[in-house]
């Protein structure tokens, strides 16, 4: 199984990614910390290491595939389902803020911390600092990158996302089609005109799939 996936960015969710490798679309599911890493431009070129998770439901088989920003990350996530209440999609959820000021936590004890992560309660902050207080001080030493600046973007295309966002398109996707539209033609300076372009893109693409 792979360990780590290079493509360009074929769609954009709230919480995951479509990487196209070779024409093969690969669904990788971000934790929060690594999702605001991530560029939300389609087209755009990304690494991601991998977990990959594989869910068996009676002769049905499916993986879920993790993504990290670098291996380091993928370590740590490693680390946190190690502890035997916390599974694959908790440990993601859980991983919200940097892996260096969970570690912390985890190695000072500081339950209140922990549960403040979301899915972590009393009982699964306990577990954790029992099964990792003293085993996190490589991820201590780690700089954890600072989140890609959010790029500002005209009152024109603020308008057109809450549009997108009214017809019920989830904000990663809307705010990828606009990005993308205003790339492809940086000329445009109304929302009307950004909506119906973004739109003809979106069903160009449809057609050629």
């Amino acid at each position: 199984m792979f360990t780590r996936i290079s493509g360009t960015i074929a769609e954009r969710g709230d919480d995951r990614v479509l990487i196209d490798v070779g024409g093969l679309g690969y669904e990788i599911v971000l934790p929060p910390c690594v999702d605001e890493k991530v560029p939300r431009t389609l087209g755009e070129r990304v690494t991601l290491d991998v977990y990959p998770v594989l869910a068996i439901d009676g002769n049905a088989a499916r993986y879920t595939f993790f993504g990290f920003g670098n291996a380091v990350e993928r370590e740590f996530f490693e680390a946190l389902i190690s502890v035997a209440s916390i599974g694959p999609k908790t440990a993601a959820r859980a991983f919200s803020l940097p892996m260096g000021r969970i570690a912390q936590a985890i190695d000072a004890g500081d339950h209140g911390f922990l549960v403040k992560l979301p899915g972590i309660g009393q009982q699964k902050a306990r577990d954790i600092v029992a099964k990792l207080q003293g085993k996190v001080t490589k991820f201590l030493l780690i700089q954890d990158p600072r989140p890609r600046a959010a790029e500002a973007i005209p009152d024109f295309a603020e308008e057109a996302l809450a549009v997108l966002l009214q017809l019920e398109y989830k904000r990663g996707e809307a705010e990828a089609m606009i990005a993308e539209t205003l790339r492809a033609l940086p000329d445009l300076r109304d929302a009307e005109t950004l909506l119906a372009e973004a739109y003809r893109r979106k069903n160009r693409r449809a057609e050629a799939s």
